[in-house]
This record gives structure tokens, sequence and C-alpha cells, in this order.
């Protein structure tokens, strides 16, 4: 999660076994190296100063869940967010590597912050 918010995505890549990111909010999967990546392109463009805070983390047998704050800056309008998440980091069995990163979230919360008001020009 750290190597995410100092946008170092060759670290964050390196943790799986093979990248997977599912959006639960959004049902977007991103699977594989260059689709993880244009995902950190398209995410990043929007929100370029988009991180996690406050995370609190339980290991499960193969599974870290992760609860933490989303929060950026919408690139058009300017206007900020803060949400909460939970993510699934799912493990390869017996193994140290991410094979998938499922991310639930409340995207019509999210919405709702970064629009204009629709008076607004």
């Amino acid at each position: 999660m750290e190597a995410e918010n100092d946008h170092d995505f060759d670290a964050v890549i390196d943790t799986f076994a093979r990248p997977r990111y599912e959006l639960m909010g959004s049902g977007q999967v991103f699977d594989g190296e260059d689709q993880v990546r244009r995902y950190f392109a398209l995410s990043r463009g929007m929100f370029p100063d988009q991180r996690n805070e406050h995370a609190v983390l339980r290991a499960a047998d193969d599974m870290v869940v992760a609860e933490f704050d989303l929060l950026g800056t919408h690139r058009d309008t300017g206007r900020r967010f803060r949400s909460r998440m939970v993510a699934l980091f799912l493990f390869e069995p017996a193994g140290e590597r991410i094979v998938c990163e499922r991310v639930y979230f409340d995207r019509l919360s999210i919405q709702e912050q970064v629009q204009a008001d629709r008076g607004e020009s």
C-alpha cells in the first residue's frame, strides 16, 4: 500500500505472482501486468494525488484484509474525496505473492464528492 502512495508501481507489480485488480464497486477487472499498469495510469490521471491512509490490516490463512481511507483530488473539478474501503489481498496457496487485490468501495459516495455542482460553470 505504501508503494502505491509513492507511485512506485514497479514495486507494486513485484508483489504479485500475476497482477490482478478487481474493483467491486465498479465491476472492473484489470488482469495481467499491462492492464494493471493501465489502471494505475487511469486512476492517477483522474486523481493525481490518490493515496490511502489509516490502514488497518488483518491476516488470514491465504489473504490479508485491509480497511483504509482512500482519498484524492479530482483533476477536473479540484474537489477532494475520502472514502472508507476494504481490500482483500489474496495470496497464492502456500505462497508469498499476491494473486489478486479485490477492492470493495462505494462508487456513488466518491462520485458525489467530486462532481461539480450543476450551477457551476
